[in-house]
């Protein structure tokens, strides 16, 4: 087996520095080397001193944050294997794709490894012929793999999607407890868990069950500035997605969320109708559609993935353009994650959403119904309802958002909708009181939507047949439009007011703040809603053929200009393209839209300049190097 193209190198990278150089010039020297950065972001340095000193640590930081540095280095620097702990195969696999372009010696074992090649791997483990080797939870505690670990030298063992150990996190997995052992096994070598979400509670949970308590915590803020913030209520959802789309440019990658694989075959199916190449991906299609449609994702570009919250964990594509929620998630944790998952090259990137009362009444009967405890339940409601704040809020959406991981932004962002955009207020304390009133005459047993045909005066049958038309409250909101109340029932939830009764049939309930409100001891001020697009239907009827060549004509939120940079840019994209398929693997391996960016904004006109372009480390450098400079000089 060859386990990359660059162990005919005769070192691994960290060999072809200078021993004599103390370990803080090492790791710097890797950094520019081998991963073509000619410094650290954040502290990312801070981190990678810590590790190279052989202390361990516990590492926050923000999806596109540059976690992955923080382990690989000093797993470079320091002597022996580097360890990660992944339970994700797709990042594995991306991963080690990415540090064998790269001169480094890595490998992966878990389900998706072929016997033959596992046994060159292991072979490789004893013989010292790799840097860094990629485990799935499953394969670390699966036969005789600590004890051959236990007899070779380790560098460093990681711990990536650190969360997974925490019952309390967004994504819990049971065969991540079993790393607890890690500790005991390894004493002498160092540990570091990584996560970009974790509220304090599942910080506390990650130190505790990995042993970690006595380590250093690093946080390196949860802000991704790159990422605009756009919210909306559902009014006619697949109009507005439609929208929304013909605004991008035609080469852009993105992810649309849906709740239900149902609504996911529907909306690629759609999608590709209106002219869109859409894909759908969640856990009923069989294995080899998925596999083909997540390898066309990463491979191919302008790809539209339609999914559930299955994909894209461990996904480490940089120039996903937008990420879309067509449903509510469950979480500000689910929701930062997700989107997270766009911009990670640090370009501007776009999360979008539309939500409803459907969404919020279809994830609180899912909790209700879930085999969670009592205690667990709370706690997912508790986020539910925050995430819902984040939704309804007239503040800044990454202030709110970045407050609840307890960091406390000085200004606002100017780069949400409602920074942009800011949204009207109206004084809603009488109408709340009509609303209330309402649920507390119907004895809490009813829906919103009903609630708003007795507060409107509607004579359905049903009304009239349970005697609801007699009510006092019945017609006295009138004034106000059925959106407008579906408003205000929504933004009652929101504040805590109400409730809804997931246990019955999604009856609104009263809670221990309703009789403030109801009573008239406080105010409230509820939010003007505006549709999150413009309505577009008077620009005329839109032919396949217009709304492809407005998506390709649109400016690239990616930071491309007109004129002769793009052409250059087109033709360096070419080149990228043409070289992954050859090689069998993603364009942006080979390298990043930021660096083919910067190539060409600054033009070199050698090797030696383009070596100071960022993302050109020495390896790519003489791999590639000669067939983009021919590009650059045309």
């Amino acid at each position: 087996m060859t386990l990359s193209r660059a162990t005919n190198l005769p070192d691994s990278p960290a060999a072809l520095l200078n021993s004599s150089l103390a370990p803080e010039s090492r790791a710097l020297g890797i950094l520019r080397q081998t991963f073509g950065y000619h410094q650290f972001r954040g502290n990312q340095q801070q981190v990678v001193d810590h590790l190279v000193e052989g202390n361990s640590a516990l590492v926050l930081m923000p999806t596109g944050g540059g976690k992955s540095l923080c382990y690989q280095i000093p797993s470079l620097v320091r002597p022996g294997l580097g360890i990660v702990i992944s339970p994700l195969i797709a990042l594995m696999q991306d991963q080690v794709s990415t540090l064998k372009e790269l001169g480094v010696r890595a490998a992966m074992l878990n389900s998706s490894v072929e016997a033959e090649q596992a046994r060159e791997t292991y072979k490789a483990i004893r013989q010292g012929e790799l840097d860094l080797l990629y485990l799935a939870p499953e394969r670390l505690m699966a036969g005789e793999m600590i004890p051959l670990l236990q007899s070779v030298q380790l560098a460093l063992i990681a711990i990536d999607e650190a969360h997974c150990v925490s019952q309390w996190g967004h994504d819990f997995r049971p065969e991540y407890l079993q790393l607890s052992c890690l500790a005991e096994c390894f004493p002498t070598v160092p540990r570091v868990a990584l996560t970009a979400t974790a509220d304090e509670v599942t910080r506390r949970e990650i130190a505790e069950r990995l042993a970690l308590k006595e380590a250093r915590l690093f946080i390196s803020g949860f802000d991704r500035p790159n990422i605009r913030y756009e919210i909306g209520l559902k009014d006619n959802p697949r109009k507005q997605l439609q929208e929304f789309l013909n605004q991008r440019a035609a080469d852009e990658a993105g992810i649309i969320y849906c709740l239900s694989r149902k609504k996911v075959d529907e909306t690629a199916a759609w999608l590709k109708e209106q002219g869109f190449n859409a894909l759908p991906y969640h856990a009923g299609l069989n294995i080899k559609e998925r596999s083909r449609n997540q390898e066309s994702f990463i491979n191919e570009e302008g790809v539209i993935v339609v999914a559930t919250i299955a994909f894209g964990m461990g996904i480490d594509k940089p120039n996903v353009r937008f990420v879309a929620h067509l449903d509510l998630p469950k979480s500000i944790e689910s929701y930062y994650q997700e989107t997270g998952r766009a911009g990670r090259d640090g370009l501007p990137a776009t999360a979008w959403m539309v939500y409803g009362m459907g969404d919020l009444v279809s994830l609180r009967g899912m909790m209700a119904q879930s085999d969670a405890s009592e205690q667990q339940k709370i706690i997912e409601q508790r986020k539910l309802n925050a995430l819902l704040g984040l939704c309804e809020t007239t503040e800044c959406r990454r202030q709110v958002m970045l407050r609840y991981f307890s960091e406390f932004p000085p200004e606002r962002c100017e780069n949400c909708d409602t920074c942009t955009t800011p949204v009207k207020r109206w004084n809603g304390t009488v109408a709340a009181q009509k609303a209330l009133s309402t649920v507390f005459r119907t004895q809490q047993r009813f829906g919103a939507g009903y609630l708003i045909n007795i507060l409107r005066g509607e004579t359905e049958e049903r009304i009239t047949r349970q005697g609801h038309d007699k009510l006092s409250v019945f017609g006295i909101g009138k004034d106000l439009s059925e959106k407008q109340w579906s408003s205000v029932f929504r933004q009652l939830i929101a504040a805590g007011f109400i409730t809804v009764d997931v246990a019955g049939y999604g009856g609104l309930l009263f809670t221990d703040q309703t009789a403030t409100l109801l009573k008239g001891k406080r105010e409230i001020f509820f939010r003007e809603d505006t549709n999150l697009l413009e309505d577009s239907a008077g620009a005329g009827g839109s032919t396949k053929k217009r709304k492809k060549q407005r998506r390709g004509a649109r400016f690239n939120s990616a930071g491309n200009s007109s004129g002769a940079g793009t052409e250059l840019l087109s033709e360096l994209k070419a080149l990228r393209l043409r070289l992954s398929k050859e090689l069998h693997i993603p364009p942006y391996i080979i390298f990043h839209d930021a660096t083919l960016l910067e190539m060409a904004r600054v033009r070199p006109q050698s090797l030696t300049a383009m070596r100071e372009v960022s993302g050109v480390g020495d390896a790519k450098l003489a791999r590639y190097g000669e067939q983009f400079l021919a590009v650059l000089l045309r």
